[in-house]
């Protein structure tokens, strides 16, 4: 069968608001110290927008963080949102250890600040066969009410992995498990997860990670992005304007995905560094320096990223 968009499920859902998840950024000052005001000041200012923060991910550099910084930055945020909602990474790449159990702790942790966990995969998944994996992910869910997956392509970080359409059938039917993002930068794959989703579990949520493509949620997905960082403010009234049936959403988006066809282009890994020079231009950081071991953007970037902002102010 030739898969086409109705074939794969691919219908638009129109007046539909979609929920959005924001991977907040993790600043830094000048002399490489995590900027923690500015942390707080964008969680904040995300929360201000209606859009949920997630820290600890990949925009977060979870995996150039300490256990010890990681605790912190969920300190931060458990102030900062003050019982609202906000989402966190489980990560455990290169913690010795049995990965269940592992999981199980950094969970646990996460609940106990106030967080929803969302699973970073391990590398180790790359060696186990989809029923270990699925295993893992079912004593995970044993000790929590409630967590998110991730399936994380190896562009954003080498750990990652795009599971099997049959292993995501099977992950989508774990109770606890009431959310997916999906980072493979791929349509049609997430097309196929929207299929499997309505099939078995239509209120299961599949968020896109798509920052090529952040018209996803035309098609019922909703979303936990790294571009949402830069500008959580648009992607809100974006929001609101698809909802609402509001012809000013495809300038919007189409200006809002430009803006990320530029900052996740090769090495996509690098759109951190981007979205730091976009928040310094927008007077929300005074440094838009990356983790020190983090892939950088040239000084050149500035001059586009400043024009993108300007049009963004102009709509």
């Amino acid at each position: 069968m030739k898969l086409t968009t109705e074939t794969l499920g691919a219908r638009v859902t129109y007046r539909r608001k979609p929920e959005g998840i924001s991977a907040i950024l993790l600043p830094f000052q000048e002399n490489g110290e995590m900027d923690l005001k500015g942390l707080a000041a964008h969680i904040e200012r995300t929360c201000l927008a209606g859009l949920t923060p997630a820290v600890n991910m990949d925009t977060g550099y979870t995996n150039l963080l300490s256990v010890d910084q990681r605790r912190l930055v969920l300190e931060i945020t458990q102030a900062v949102t003050a019982g609202q909602r906000f989402v966190a990474g489980a990560f455990i790449e290169k913690l010795p250890g049995d990965p269940a159990a592992l999981y199980a702790s950094e969970v646990e942790n996460i609940q106990r600040f106030g967080g929803l966990p969302i699973v970073f995969q391990t590398s180790r998944f790359q060696r186990f066969t989809a029923d270990e994996i699925l295993a893992c992910y079912r004593q995970v869910a044993s000790g929590c009410d409630a967590f998110l997956g991730f399936e994380l392509g190896r562009m954003f970080a080498p750990n990652g992995m795009i599971y099997e359409l049959e292993l995501v059938r099977e992950l989508m039917q774990i109770p606890q498990m009431i959310g997916m993002k999906h980072s493979s930068l791929q349509r049609n794959l997430e097309w196929q997860r929207l299929a499997v989703r309505d099939e078995i579990r239509p209120e299961f949520k599949l968020y896109t990670g798509n920052d090529l493509a952040i018209d996803m949620i035309m098609y019922g997905c909703d979303y936990l992005l790294g571009l949402s960082t830069f500008a959580p403010d648009y992607f809100a009234k974006r929001d609101e304007y698809w909802a609402q049936g509001d012809v000013r959403f495809y300038a919007l988006n189409d200006l809002l995905q430009y803006l990320g066809q530029f900052a996740f282009r090769a090495p996509v890994s690098a759109y951190k560094h981007s979205a730091a020079q976009f928040l310094k231009l927008r007077g929300w950081l005074t440094c838009s320096n990356p983790h020190a071991q983090a892939a950088r953007r040239p000084t050149s970037d500035v001059a586009v990223l400043a024009l993108i902002l300007e049009q963004l102010e102009s709509l």
